[in-house]
């Protein structure tokens, strides 16, 4: 799992040795397909099919180019001055007009996955056939992508309403040959020029084909997209620390039995038992405090476990619940063809409000508040390893020797201070609302917020758990040190030996922060969930 962070001034390209290529044809992309070519660089293909579809939507636009009943976007303003007719001489310079002066964004530049992700799904909703551009329009967007050119988009200047419209006025910017960009290697060239040695020539748009190219929720989508890629991982990730701390705190796992489970059937909350009770299977030190009675059965002399252990399955699947609640969300976003006016499937042109990102922005912000609940219940965990009067007799802060070392002291103050950022990001974009446009556009749904603040909040859970798992697995050593027979099981034993190849074992005080840092990449990569599951097979 790449970072979600990469510094916004200075995105840099990240190419695979041999990318893929991802083919539109007008159906629906899957979250793959997206994460092939914004994250992985994959390359793109219209289809014939889409071509010849795109055309027909085309054919329909210049058709209505002629009229002289007016017909908005194709010969009007736009917005609060949609009411004033633009004779054809004028058409021109009227697209050319919107996308320079809605190319307002203002900030750091936005990150190249972002950005690809908003270019490859505005490129889908033209593949559609439903928003009369021409196919040169859409083969260009296909160019730019597949050239590994990156426009540079800044970071304020959507309201999630009429679309992410300063985003997407930033691409077509580009593809008219103005504006910045980012080539293959990072470094910010004139769009004029990165096209000209790309060998793509520059847009002259046409009528309609400004509004079609910046009418989309497809930058706030972008991003749900890939904060669900990276959810998927972190949530399995999560389940390997908390069974990592159930461990090294000598709990019970009688609580996560499957019938028990099953009693409240949310399929969230029985994925994350069922990963618990995977990776805790054979355990040596869970073995060490069950008692056998007379007729053989094992009972766990645990009775009960603080909350932050007993109750992870729940409060972890909620998370899962919410993610798979966003899915849902998402993959009817995929399926859309959002334009205003948009071309329908009988040729008709009809104004529309699809482009309203409340569908979106909701799910967004319910995201980031299941994803500081995700990092809240991971620190309590590790502030239990290191208190000694809550972790079972292991040293007080886990130190070598207390009081002159202090552990993992401020370790735990760190994943503090995230979950506090974490709670304040939880605090929702989509109730704020600023009327734009002369009052026409008088409700927007700040959903580009909510996906700028919730890639921050899924960068803050990495390094809560990163945090937790170095403390587990350093408590499970110390656990080994003091009885070799507590050993963990295979899965939690599998992470810790990973640990220890980035970050040396217990001992006095050393350098802490470079050791978080190592622990946050080898969550971030997926490698934490990879060790595990190849120890103990595939986890939900």
């Amino acid at each position: 799992m790449a970072s979600l962070t990469t510094p916004a001034d200075a995105p840099t390209a990240r190419p695979e040795p041999a990318r893929a290529v991802v083919e539109l044809t007008g159906a629906p992309l899957s979250i793959a397909d997206v994460v092939a070519v914004a994250r992985h660089g994959a390359s793109v293909r219209l289809t014939p099919g889409a071509l010849v579809a795109i055309a027909a939507s085309r054919a329909v636009v210049d058709a209505l180019a002629q009229d002289v009943v007016p017909h908005y976007g194709i010969s009007t303003g736009f917005g609060a001055l949609a009411r004033r007719h633009i004779p054809v001489e004028r058409r021109a310079d009227l697209q050319r007009s919107l996308i320079r002066s809605h190319a307002a964004g203002s900030g750091p530049e936005v990150e190249r996955e972002v950005v690809r992700a908003l270019m490859l799904l505005r490129l889908a909703t033209l593949a559609t056939g439903r928003t009369g551009v021409r196919p040169r329009t859409a083969q260009a967007y296909a160019e730019i992508l597949n050239a590994q050119l990156t426009p540079v988009v800044r970071e304020y200047g959507s309201l999630g309403c009429s679309g992410d419209l300063a985003p997407l006025a930033h691409l077509a910017l580009v593809a008219m040959g103005e504006g910045e960009v980012r080539d293959a290697s990072g470094r910010l060239r004139p769009a004029a020029e990165a096209l000209a040695d790309a060998g793509i020539e520059p847009l002259t748009l046409a009528e309609k084909e400004g509004l079609a190219l910046i009418n989309g929720t497809d930058g706030m989508l972008g991003m749900l997209v890939l904060a669900l890629h990276d959810v998927a991982a972190l949530l399995t990730t999560a389940d390997v620390a908390a069974a990592m701390s159930v461990e090294a705190l000598l709990g019970t796992d009688a609580v996560f039995a499957a019938d028990l489970v099953a009693l409240r059937p949310h399929p969230g909350q029985g994925a994350s038992a069922a990963n618990l009770r995977r990776l805790l299977a054979g355990s040596p030190i869970m073995a060490s405090h069950r008692t056998v009675d007379a007729n053989g059965d094992a009972s766990c002399t645990r009775v009960q476990d603080a909350y932050s252990l007993r109750c992870a399955p729940q409060v972890h699947g909620a998370v899962r619940d919410t993610a798979d609640h966003a899915g849902l969300v998402a993959g009817r976003e995929l399926a859309a063809a959002i334009d205003n006016p948009v071309v329908t499937t009988d040729g008709r042109i009809e104004s529309n409000g699809n482009f309203h990102g409340a569908p979106i922005a909701y799910v967004l912000d319910f995201l980031a508040i299941a994803a500081a609940d995700l990092a809240s219940i991971s620190e309590r965990r590790t502030d239990r390893l290191l208190d000694p009067a809550r972790n079972e007799g292991l040293p007080p802060f886990l130190a070598d020797d207390p009081g002159v070392d202090s552990g993992h002291m401020i370790a735990q103050y760190t994943a503090a201070a995230i979950v506090s950022d974490l709670k304040r990001l939880a605090v929702p974009a989509s109730v704020d609302s600023i009327p734009s446009s002369a009052m026409q556009e008088d409700h927007v749904s700040m959903g580009w917020h909510a996906a700028r603040k919730l890639r921050r909040s899924l960068d803050g859970v990495a390094q809560v758990l990163a945090i937790e798992v170095l403390t587990a697995a350093r408590a499970l050593d110390l656990r080994a040190v003091a009885d070799p027979a507590l050993v963990p099981a295979g899965g939690t034993a599998a992470v810790r030996d990973l640990v220890r190849t980035r970050v040396a074992g217990p001992g006095p005080d050393r350098y802490l922060s470079a050791e978080i840092e190592a622990v946050v990449e080898l969550v971030r990569s997926g490698a934490v969930r990879d060790a595990a599951t190849t120890a103990v097979g595939p986890l939900a």
